[in-house]
C-alpha cells in the first residue's frame, strides 16, 4: 500500500508540473466516505445490513481531455453482520484499483441543460485483501483476491476547484477462498487445514459513498467540466450578433444597397447607383444620371447634361444607348423583383417613351446559367413581364411595348459571381 501512495504521488508531481500550462486542469484529489453491502457469498445464516456504515475511498484522477481520462483508488472498510438477524461477525478489506475514466456528461452534451451536473463512468482492475476476524479454518493471514471495479460519478459543481460526488460501484473479486463472514470455504467440502487451496471463485459486494473532489491547476475550469469553445452561445451573445447583423443590413440613403456594401451611403433620392452604391455618371459628362437629362449623351451643365443639338438627335441617341446595352434593370438570384438601385433605368425608358410616342421598344429578360435551360427561359421571361407591367404602370400605351424572356445570358463569364449578377437582367431594343 505505501509503494501505491508512493507511486501516485510522484506521478501526480511530474503531472502537475508538465500540464500546468493547460487549457484546463487534469488533476484532482478526491476521498468519499458511505456505505458498503457484500452481496454474496456468506455463509448460511449470516446476512449484513442494507446499508452498512463504513467505507473510505482515496483517489487521485488524470484526464487526457476533457472526455477521457484514468484514476488511481484506494479503497478501506470493513463488513459486520446485522444486528438481532446475524451471528456476528467482521471482516477487514482494502482494494487498490486502477480505472479508465469517461466523462459521460460531456460525450451526453449535459451542458445542454445544465453547467453544474456531470456524470463520470470507470471500470479497471484491482487488487486487495479480506481479513475475516472469525475465520474458524486454516491460516490466519489476509485473503488475497483480484478485482473488477465500476461505478458511477455523479458530479455537482461548486466551485472551479471543488465538485460533490455521489459514488455507487460495484466491486467483483476473483479467487476469493472464504465467505465474507470467513465462517465457510467458498468451495465445497472444508478441506483440512492448513492447505487452503487459491480457488477461483467469486465475491460481489458493492459500495455507495459521498465526496469531494478537488480540481489541482492554475486554468480556471477543470476538464470535468471543460466546453471546448463554448458552442453554445449566450442570449447576450446572440442578440449581440443579431444587432450586428441588423446594422450591416441598413441602408441610410434608400439607394438599394445596404450600408455594408456602399461606398457611396449619403447618395441622394432618386439617385441611380451601380452595385457598390455609387452615384453613377454614364456619359462621364460631369452630370450625375439623376440630374441628366441625357445621361448616355454628353453634354454641358448649362443644358442639364444634354448636348446643344439634342432636340434633333434625341432619338438616335438612345437608341445607340439602348442598343450597346447601357440601360439595364438588374434582379437578385432566382428572383423577378427588380433591385432598387436600378429602376431608374425603366424610370428613363417610360420619361423617353412619353416623349417620343412614335417608338416601340421590346423589353428582353435574361438569367444567369444557374438553373435548368426551361427554369430560366421562364424566369427570364417574369423578369421581362415584370418590367412591361411597371411601365404600363407609368401611362405607357401597351401597343409600344413587347418583352420576351431569352433566357441564359452566354455572353458572361459563367466563373464571375459579379459577371452572372450582370447577366440577372432586363434589357431594351428600340424596333
Amino acid at each position: 500500500m505505501k509503494k501505491f501512495l508512493l507511486a501516485i504521488t510522484f506521478l501526480f508531481s511530474l503531472g502537475t508540473s508538465a500540464f500546468a500550462q493547460s487549457k484546463f486542469k487534469k488533476w484532482s484529489l478526491e476521498g468519499s466516505y458511505g456505505f458498503n453491502k457484500p452481496m454474496g457469498p456468506l455463509t448460511q445464516g449470516y446476512y449484513s445490513p442494507t446499508l452498512n456504515l463504513g467505507h473510505v475511498d482515496f483517489g487521485i484522477r488524470y484526464m487526457f481531455n476533457n472526455k477521457y481520462g484514468i484514476k488511481g483508488k484506494a479503497g478501506f472498510g470493513s463488513f459486520s453482520e446485522a444486528k438481532d438477524r446475524s451471528p456476528e461477525f467482521n471482516s477487514n478489506y482494502v482494494n487498490v484499483s486502477f480505472e479508465g475514466i469517461v466523462n459521460l456528461g460531456r460525450v451526453l452534451n449535459f451542458e445542454s441543460f445544465s453547467k453544474r451536473l456531470g456524470l463520470l463512468g470507470y471500470f479497471g482492475p484491482g487488487f486487495g485483501y479480506l481479513k475475516q476476524d472469525s475465520r474458524p479454518i486454516g491460516d490466519f493471514d489476509p485473503d488475497y483476491v483480484y478485482s473488477f471495479n465500476s461505478g458511477i460519478s455523479l458530479l455537482f459543481k461548486v466551485s472551479n476547484s471543488i465538485a460533490l460526488t455521489w459514488n455507487p460501484s460495484i466491486i467483483v473479486n476473483g479467487r476469493q477462498r472464504y465467505t465474507f463472514d470467513g465462517n465457510e470455504f467458498i468451495s465445497p467440502g472444508r478441506p483440512e487445514a492448513p492447505e487452503i487451496p487459491y480457488v477461483h471463485a467469486t465475491g460481489t459486494w458493492w459500495t455507495g459513498t459521498i465526496g469531494l473532489n478537488f480540481y489541482l491547476g492554475t486554468a480556471e475550469s477543470h476538464a470535468d467540466w471543460y466546453i471546448e469553445s463554448d458552442k453554445y452561445a449566450t442570449k447576450e451573445e446572440l442578440a449581440t450578433q443579431i444587432n450586428g447583423i441588423k446594422d450591416m443590413l441598413k441602408d441610410s440613403d434608400g439607394d438599394g444597397v445596404p450600408d455594408y456594401l456602399d461606398k457611396e451611403p449619403n447618395t441622394p433620392i432618386g439617385a441611380r447607383v451601380n452595385s457598390h452604391g455609387t452615384t453613377m455618371d454614364s456619359d462621364g459628362d460631369g452630370t450625375p444620371d439623376h440630374m441628366d437629362n441625357c445621361p448616355f449623351v454628353p453634354g454641358p451643365a448649362s443644358t442639364n447634361g444634354c448636348p446643344v443639338q439634342e432636340i434633333k438627335q434625341e432619338v438616335d441617341f438612345f437608341k445607340k444607348a439602348i442598343n450597346d446595352g447601357y440601360v439595364n434593370v438588374y434582379f437578385a438570384f432566382d428572383s423577378a423583383k427588380p433591385l432598387g438601385y436600378s429602376i431608374p433605368a425603366a424610370n428613363y425608358v417610360a420619361n423617353f417613351l412619353k416623349k417620343n410616342p412614335g417608338v416601340v421598344i421590346e423589353i428582353k429578360g435574361y438569367a444567369d446559367e444557374l438553373g435548368s435551360e426551361n427554369y430560366n427561359i421562364k424566369l427570364s421571361e417574369k423578369r421581362a413581364k415584370t418590367i412591361y407591367d411597371l411601365l404600363i404602370s407609368t401611362g405607357i400605351d401597351a401597343s409600344k411595348l413587347t418583352y420576351k424572356g431569352y433566357g441564359e445570358d452566354t455572353s458572361v463569364d459563367k466563373s464571375s459571381p459579379d459577371a452572372r449578377q450582370m447577366a440577372r437582367r432586363t434589357s431594351f431594343e428600340v424596333k
